[in-house]
C-alpha cells in the first residue's frame, strides 16, 4: 500500500509522517550483542525528541553544527533526526578518515559536539579537539570508559522547553540548511556539499513517485550512512512507512541477509562482484552434471535482454534454470528479495543482466553527493528500463548534456554550493544555473543516459589521442582473473594497466598449474600467471579501438582497500592515490 503523504516539508517530518499513518514495530533495527534491537515508530520519535529537548538544554542554537562518526546504528539515524529539529546541522564523517581530515572538517564547518561510536574513535578524535576550539565535547554511542555517552544527552531532556522546541520546529523551511557531507578530498582539501531539507526531501519524493516499495518492505542497510547515497535510501523508507534493518557489518550481510529477509536493498557494484564470485566459485566445485547444469544457467542469464524483451522460448527456459539454479541464490539473499538499487559507481552490465535475469532485479542509478544524490534510475516497470544504463531522470530533474558530452543537471535536490568556498561552486555552476557533474555521457534510445567515463579521469596520450578508462576497466573485470585493474597512460605512448589479481581465485587455479606458487607477492610475480591474465587482456582489447587498447601490464601484491587507500568508501579507485603509490612501477612499464 502506498503510502498517502501529510504534511512533510523537513526532513524530521518524515518519522511523525509514518507514526500518523503507518506506525511500525520494527520502524528502525540493528544487531547488537548477537540479538536484534527493535524500535517502534512510536519510541523512535521520543528518543528523537528527548535528543532535541536535552540539546536545548545545553543551550545549543539553531545553525550549530554536530560531527557524527560511526557506523550504521539506530542511534545514528535518530540522532540526526533530533539534531534537525533544533535546527541543527549534521556533519556526517567517514570512520575511517585520517586525524587530519577530521580536523579540518571540524574547524571549517565550526562543529559544536562530536558523536562517536567507540573507543577506538573516541581515542582518534580526542588526539585532534586540543586543535579544534569549536569543539566543546565528545559522546560516544558505546559505553567508553572515561567518555561522555549519549544517553547523557537524552538525560538532559527537560519537558518545559516542549514549547520552545515546536517554536524551533515552526521557523525551520525547506531553504534551511540539514547537513555538510564533505567529499574525500582525494584531489585535495575535503569540500563540504551544503545540503538543505528541499534538497534531499526533493530527492526522497521524487524517488517516491518511481520505486514500487511500500510500508510493508523491509530494508537491509550495510552501505555506510555517513554517505548520502545510503542516508537518502534510510529516509526514503522512512518516508514511506517501511522497516529499515541495520546490517552488524559489512562482513555479516551475508548472515544478516538471511535473518532480516529484506525486499529490497542498496548496493554499489564492488560487492555485487564479490557475490557473483563467491557464486561462481562454488559453482566450479560442483560435481561434472550438476556443473553443466550451472554453466547451462548462467550462459543463459547472460543472454537476457537489457529491456526484459526475451522471447516466450527464452523464458520457459528461464523459468527452468530459476527452479534449478537461481532459487539458491535468492536464498543467499535471503529468499524475499523484490529489487536491489545499485549506484555510487559503474555496475558491470553483465551482472545486472545475469542477476537480474536470476530474479534478483537489479536497477542501476546514477547521481552525487552534490545532487542529493539521485539524477538518474531505472525503474522497475517494463519499458522503462535498459540494463547497462543508468536510467531515466528523476521526475523534477533536467538533464542536459554538453557539446563535450559532460552531464549536466537542474533540479530542486542540486546542492546551493561548497561550504565556505564560493569559488569552488563558481566552477560547477554555470552561466544558466545548470550543474556540471563532470562525468561523461550519451542517451540511448532517445530517453536513457549511459555514463562512459569522468571528465577528470579522460587521459591524453603523447600522441594527442583521448583514453576513457573506465569502460575498459569495467570489461577487464569480467575476466575471473583480475580482482582490480587501474589504466594508465597520460601523456605516453599507449594505455597499459596495473592489475590486482585475483587472489584468491588464482589460489586455486594455481593448484592444478603451478602448485608451488600461492603466496600474493609468488601470484605477482609469476610467468604462468601473468600469461594467463594477458590472455584475457588481449580477448577484451578486440572490443576496442587501437588507441584503447592495453599493451602492456603490471601486476602487483597488494589488496586495495578502503583501509589502506586506494579505494573511497563506495569502492571506486583513487586514482591519484594509486599513480603515486605505483611511480615506479608506472615508470617502468614505459622505460622498457
Amino acid at each position: 500500500m502506498k503510502l498517502s503523504v501529510q504534511k512533510v516539508e523537513r526532513l524530521f517530518d518524515i518519522l511523525p509522517n509514518q507514526l500518523k499513518q503507518f506506525p511500525q514495530e520494527n520502524a528502525l533495527c540493528d544487531k547488537v550483542g548477537g540479538s536484534w534491537r527493535k524500535y517502534s515508530s512510536k519510541t523512535c520519535q521520543e528518543i528523537v525528541d528527548k535528543v532535541s529537548l536535552g540539546l536545548l538544554k545545553m543551550e545549543f542554537q539553531p545553525g550549530d553544527k554536530f560531527a557524527i562518526i560511526s557506523y550504521n546504528r539506530t542511534e545514528w539515524t535518530m540522532l540526526d533526526l533530533g539534531i534537525l529539529q533544533i535546527g541543527g546541522v549534521d556533519v556526517p564523517l567517514y570512520p575511517n578518515m585520517s586525524p587530519e581530515n577530521y580536523e579540518y572538517i571540524f574547524n571549517d564547518s565550526q562543529v559544536k559536539l562530536v558523536f562517536v561510536e567507540n573507543q577506538e574513535l573516541y581515542k582518534k578524535v580526542k588526539k585532534v579537539i586540543t586543535k579544534t576550539p569549536s569543539v566543546k565535547e565528545i559522546y560516544t554511542f558505546n559505553e567508553v570508559s572515561g567518555a561522555k555517552n549519549w544517553s547523557e544527552i537524552i538525560n538532559f531532556a527537560d519537558e518545559s522547553d516542549r514549547g520552545k522546541l515546536s517554536a524551533i520546529e515552526e521557523s525551520i523551511t525547506q531553504e534551511n540548511l540539514a547537513t555538510i557531507i564533505y567529499t574525500s578530498g582525494t584531489t585535495g582539501v575535503p569540500k563540504g556539499v551544503a545540503l538543505t531539507h528541499l534538497n534531499i526531501l526533493s530527492n526522497v519524493k521524487s524517488i517516491s513517485d518511481i520505486m514500487p516499495m511500500t510500508n510493508t518492505d523491509r530494508m537491509i542497510s550495510f552501505l555506510p550512512i555517513c554517505h548520502i547515497f545510503e542516508r537518502t535510501a534510510v529516509y526514503f523508507y522512512l518516508y514511506l512507512g517501511g522497516s529499515v534493518y541495520f546490517a552488524e557489518s559489512i562482513e555479516k550481510v551475508g548472515e544478516n541477509l538471511k535473518e532480516v529477509k529484506p525486499n529490497y536493498f542498496t548496493t554499489v557494484p564492488r560487492l555485487m562482484e564479490k557475490i557473483y564470485d563467491k557464486i561462481m566459485d562454488k559453482g566450479r566445485n560442483l560435481s561434472p552434471a550438476k556443473k553443466a547444469i550451472f554453466g547451462w544457467a548462467v550462459n543463459l542469464a547472460n543472454h537476457y535482454d537489457p529491456k526484459g524483451e526475451n522471447s516466450l522460448f527464452y523464458k520457459a527456459r528461464l523459468i527452468v534454470a530459476r527452479k534449478l539454479v537461481f532459487s539458491k541464490w535468492m536464498e543467499a539473499l535471503g529468499g524475499e528479495v523484490k529489487g536491489i538499487i545499485s549506484g555510487a559507481a559503474a555496475l558491470q552490465p553483465r551482472l545486472s543482466r545475469i542477476f537480474t535475469a536470476a530474479g534478483a532485479t537489479i536497477r542501476e542509478g546514477y547521481g552525487l553527493t552534490e545532487t542529493s544524490p539521485v539524477l538518474t534510475c531505472n525503474r522497475f516497470v517494463h519499458g522503462d528500463y535498459y540494463l547497462g544504463s543508468v536510467g531515466i531522470p528523476l521526475p523534477g530533474v533536467e538533464i542536459k548534456l554538453s557539446e563535450s558530452g559532460e552531464i549536466l543537471a537542474k533540479g530542486a535536490n542540486v546542492m546551493k554550493g561548497y561550504y565556505n568556498n564560493p569559488d569552488a561552486t563558481k566552477e560547477v555552476f554555470d552561466d544558466e544555473g545548470w550543474f556540471h557533474t563532470g562525468d561523461i555521457g550519451e542517451w540511448v534510445e532517445g530517453k536513457f543516459i549511459k555514463i562512459t567515463d569522468r571528465v577528470k579521469e579522460i587521459f591524453k596520450t603523447s600522441g594527442g589521442k583521448f583514453i576513457a578508462p573506465l569502460p575498459i576497466e569495467n570489461k577487464m573485470k569480467e575476466s575471473n582473473f583480475i580482482g582490480e585493474i587501474m589504466v594508465v597512460g597520460e601523456n605516453q605512448k599507449h594505455a597499459a594497466a596495473i592489475i590486482v589479481p585475483n587472489f584468491d581465485f588464482i589460489r586455486k587455479w594455481c593448484t592444478k598449474k603451478c602448485p608451488s606458487v600461492q603466496s600474493n607477492e609468488e601470484i605477482a610475480n609469476s610467468s604462468v600467471v601473468k600469461e594467463r591474465i594477458w590472455e584475457d587482456v588481449e580477448k577484451y582489447n578486440k572490443r576496442f579501438g587501437h588507441i584503447q587498447q592495453i599493451k602492456k601490464i603490471e601486476l602487483v601484491p597488494d589488496t586495495w582497500t578502503v583501509e589502506t587507500g586506494e579505494l573511497t568508501p563506495t569502492l571506486k579507485l583513487k586514482r591519484r592515490v594509486i599513480i603515486a603509490k605505483y611511480k615506479n612501477l608506472i615508470e617502468k612499464i614505459y622505460s622498457e
